[in-house]
């Protein structure tokens, strides 16, 4: 009896508290907050359903902390760290990390592996991401990895359809077949001569077992053990019942396509390599985000600082109506200044509104930037302060041109990408030659039969009489004791005529190769020119803010010169307001100025893949989503 038809046997209210027993010590073993690939002893849990634990789709804590006086205070670095905790955009990519896991799992098994993401998730609205020449920043080499066999078309324009290609690799799991039953057969006769009964009755009962397994050598192995029990109706016949008993050990060893630990272990290879590009992805993943978050902080800042300056103009121009007012009383001035005053006093509450809602739209754009859910109405309705602010350009001891590029090729998760892709194209290569070759195979067997029953009385001829034993264990000691053995060895070959298939998928192999060495080597260029663009767009914007800095000096001495002039009687109240409209549009420039200055930096450290380092951010804490209050 099989192991398997045991536990069919057993009651089902004891099989199903097996079952959840192995389940609760699956669940023992892996925590349902892990990423990996529940692991158990229990031979049981290879059969059972591995969970996936629901999303947590509440805010981390430190959301809370954050919110003092009803207000949301917020540096950059606390946006960063609740970025790292809570962004949808990461959570959806820490998926791809044990998604990876489960090609390695699949192809120990000699599995086709099913490729991994190498893209980034960008589904979080504001922020834009990349400079000059970008495109899809993170787009790893190939992008989107497939299985082999797949359609396969990457980024880029690169294909990688023969990703994988080669021999037929065979199941490393060993498999254990069971086979029991019985049967009974009756067939009619139209003669007593042979058998002395008008209708053959069979009764056949077996039991058959076989276990089998590959390598990754190109070897293959397997057992066959099968046993049976067979009675009949006839007189005549010589055992009744008839007892057989036999076994086969089988094997074959590929020797030319197919032979070695190269083309039986590509997969296995690639789906590691795999994982190495998901792990970079990610890191790709987490400098996308970061800058990200980064750039929609800035964007607050500037929107917070711009309904500072409008608040400031309109109240100005608010108590300088007030004041027009008075002296139009005093018949001191025109009613035409008291309608230009009204006249500017509208269009800064016009320009204010503008503002208050823009910031109001930064708000809710970083709110959903550092959250999982939006549904607290408290945090929907909380405004949010920034605590750093836009500060001029420092002078600082500018990094040379070429020392930023070496540092961008050695940190840029996208040529990384590229590097383990073209490995895994080399291993492709290999194993695609090595299917051109015909398939010749060292194949054999031994094995050994035995039988056993009761001899018929009638055919009991004393000393000629048979000696076949009459039980079943004598069956399967003759079958084991290499009385009656029967064996095997030869070759097989098989040599495909023109063989134009492996032969196109050989050469193409070698054109997706050669196609991605370009693609690497362009994407070496690019990342150059996004070095240097970044670089200029720095310099470009420090400049900007100077000259931005000094024309709102200009505007704050003009706007006191004219407000002295109004004191002493000199001057008009449209003329001050004038000066003090100058003055606020200076401020707006400065600002926006600061604020494409911080930007550029942001952009700096992404193309030269500082982000990380820059933000003091450990990959771990990306990878668990949580950031320690210690993390710098």
């Amino acid at each position: 009896m099989t192991k398997a038809s045991s536990v069919r046997q057993l009651p089902s209210s004891l099989l199903w508290f097996l079952l959840g027993l192995a389940t609760t010590l699956s669940a023992q073993v892996n925590p349902p907050t892990s990423f990996q690939m529940p692991k158990s002893r229990n031979p049981v849990s290879a059969y059972l359903p591995a969970q996936v634990p629901a999303p947590q789709l509440a805010n981390s804590p430190r959301l809370g902390q954050l919110i003092q006086d009803g207000k949301l205070q917020l540096s950059l670095k606390d946006a960063v760290r609740l970025a790292l905790e809570n962004n949808l955009d990461l959570a959806i990519a820490r998926y791809n990390l044990p998604i990876a896991n489960t090609d390695i799992l699949r192809t120990e098994a000699g599995g086709i592996f099913r490729g991994v993401n190498a893209g980034v998730v960008q589904g979080t609205p504001g922020g834009g991401v990349g400079g000059f020449g970008a495109g899809a920043p993170g787009a790893g080499a190939g992008g989107t990895t497939s299985g082999a066999g797949g359609a396969g078309a990457g980024a880029s324009g690169l294909v990688q359809s023969t990703l994988g290609a080669g021999a037929p690799v065979q199941s490393y799991d060993p498999a254990i077949t069971g086979s029991v039953g019985a049967e009974h057969q009756t067939n009619p006769l139209a003669n007593l001569q042979i058998y002395g009964v008008p209708s053959l009755q069979l009764n056949t009962g077996q039991a058959n077992f076989g276990y089998s397994q590959s390598f990754a050598t190109g070897t293959s192995i397997s057992f066959v053990f099968n046993n049976s029990r067979q009675t009949i109706n006839s007189p005549f016949e010589t055992l009744s019942p008839a007892l057989s008993s036999m076994y086969r050990f089988s094997f074959q060893q590929q020797l030319l396509s197919g032979f070695g630990l190269g083309p039986n272990l590509r997969y296995l290879r690639i789906a590691r390599n795999n994982k190495k590009i998901s792990d970079i992805a990610f890191k790709d993943q987490v400098i996308a985000t970061v800058t990200q978050i980064e750039n929609i902080y800035w964007d607050l800042v500037n929107a917070y600082e711009q309904a500072q300056v409008n608040e400031k103009s309109l109240a100005f121009a608010q108590q300088s109506l007030e004041n027009a007012k008075k002296q139009l009383e005093l018949e001191s001035i025109p009613a035409m200044d008291v309608m230009r005053a009204e006249a500017e006093v509208s269009k800064r509450d016009q320009d204010l509104t503008v503002a208050r809602t823009s910031l109001q739209l930064q708000e809710l754009l970083i709110k959903n930037a550092l959250t999982k859910s939006l549904d607290d109405p408290v945090l929907e309705s909380v405004p949010v302060i920034p605590t750093d602010h836009l500060q001029s350009t420092q002078a600082s001891p500018s990094e040379a041109v070429q020392d930023l590029i070496t540092r961008a090729l050695k940190d840029r998760p996208e040529l990384a990408e590229s590097d383990v892709d073209l490995v895994n194209r080399q291993i492709t290569r290999q194993s695609a030659r090595n299917a051109l070759l015909p398939s010749l195979s060292l194949v054999g067997f031994y094995g050994g039969s035995g039988l056993a029953g009761p001899l018929n009385p009638i055919y009991n001829l004393g000393p000629n009489s048979s000696t076949v034993p009459t039980t079943f264990g004598g069956a399967m000691e003759n079958a084991f004791n290499n009385s009656s053995p029967d064996y095997y060895l030869g070759f097989n070959l098989n040599i495909p005529i023109r063989n134009r298939v492996a032969k196109a998928d050989q050469y193409r192999s070698e054109l997706e190769y050669r196609q991605a060495e370009l693609r690497r080597e362009q994407l070496r260029n690019q990342i150059r020119i996004e070095v240097r663009n970044a670089q200029y767009a720095l310099q470009q914007t420090a400049a900007r803010v100077d000259a931005a800095g000094k024309a709102r000096d200009l505007a704050q001495r003009t706007f006191e010169i004219t407000r002295q002039e109004q004191t002493l009687g000199a001057g008009s109240t449209y003329q001050t307001m004038t000066a003090q409209r100058d003055l606020a549009l200076a401020e707006l420039d400065l600002v926006t100025a600061m604020t494409t200055y911080e930007k550029a930096k942001v952009e700096l450290d992404r193309a030269t893949g500082s982000t990380l380092d820059h933000n003091g951010i450990a990959i771990q804490d990306a990878i668990n989503g949580t950031v320690s209050n210690t993390a710098p």
